[in-house]
């Protein structure tokens, strides 16, 4: 061997208990570039309307320090790593609110790259990559795919009628012909009491129909106001 390499050697060589001191700047570098990967995979499959900047970071500074956590176990002992990978996560308290079950699975994704990058030897620290690759690849097609999604209504409806119309029996054959999904959302009393405000989520067969099935509504409800609003994305308010 010549003396170049026999140098190099022993600057990347390292045992699982004690890491070499390139070996431990390599593992920190790869930690924060995948959770780097992490935070913008967070970002890009987000589909709330409270993204915050802050958890973002917070992704990627915890992964990061849970490998320097685990590093530093690592050099005091091999038998010390499951209790390190037990302290890294039981020192986590978050402060603030977690507004979707999948910030919860990031925050654990963050950590378990941290984790990972930090036990596993130099030369086996692409396993990590790998594996948040299919994670990440899985999670795109979640997300993009939109599977398992509940079915959503494609509008909303408010409809005015006098009080003497019976509504259910007047409304039922166009919602049958039109739409795929009805819900009443709330009832009230307007006009003094002289009037009945109905508040629908519907989810419409076809939207090309739509002015057959206003026209119908119109006729249905004695010429009152009829108000059909598209809904975009999550929103589901009334």
């Amino acid at each position: 061997m010549t003396p170049t390499l026999a140098f190099l050697d022993s600057l990347f060589s390292e045992t699982p208990s004690s890491p070499s001191p390139t070996g431990i700047i390599v593992a920190v570098a790869v930690s924060l570039v995948l959770n780097l990967l992490v935070a913008w995979l967070y970002k890009a499959t987000y589909r709330g309307k409270q993204y915050s900047q802050d958890y973002a970071h917070t992704l990627v500074i915890i992964g990061t320090l849970v490998t320097i956590i685990i590093l530093i176990v690592r050099g005091e002992g091999g038998g010390q790593i499951a209790f390190g990978m037990f302290a890294a996560f039981s020192i986590i308290r978050f402060r603030r609110n977690v507004t979707q079950s999948r910030d919860l699975a990031f925050i654990f994704c963050s950590m378990a790259t941290g984790l990972s990058v930090g036990a596993l030897p130099l030369n086996q620290v692409w396993l990590a990559a790998v594996v948040m690759a299919i994670v990440a690849l899985a999670v795109v097609i979640l997300a993009k795919g939109d599977l398992f999604a509940p079915t959503r209504v494609s509008h909303n409806l408010r409809v005015r009628v006098t009080n003497d119309i019976n509504y259910d029996e007047v409304f039922s054959p166009i919602f049958a012909q039109f739409a795929d999904d009805v819900n009443l959302r709330s009832v009230e009393s307007s006009q003094a009491g002289m009037m009945t405000e109905l508040r629908y989520g519907i989810t419409l067969s076809d939207e090309s129909q739509i002015a057959d099935f206003m026209e119908k509504m119109q006729v249905a409800c004695g010429n009152n106001r009829v108000l059909l609003t598209t809904l975009r994305g999550n929103d589901l308010g009334v």
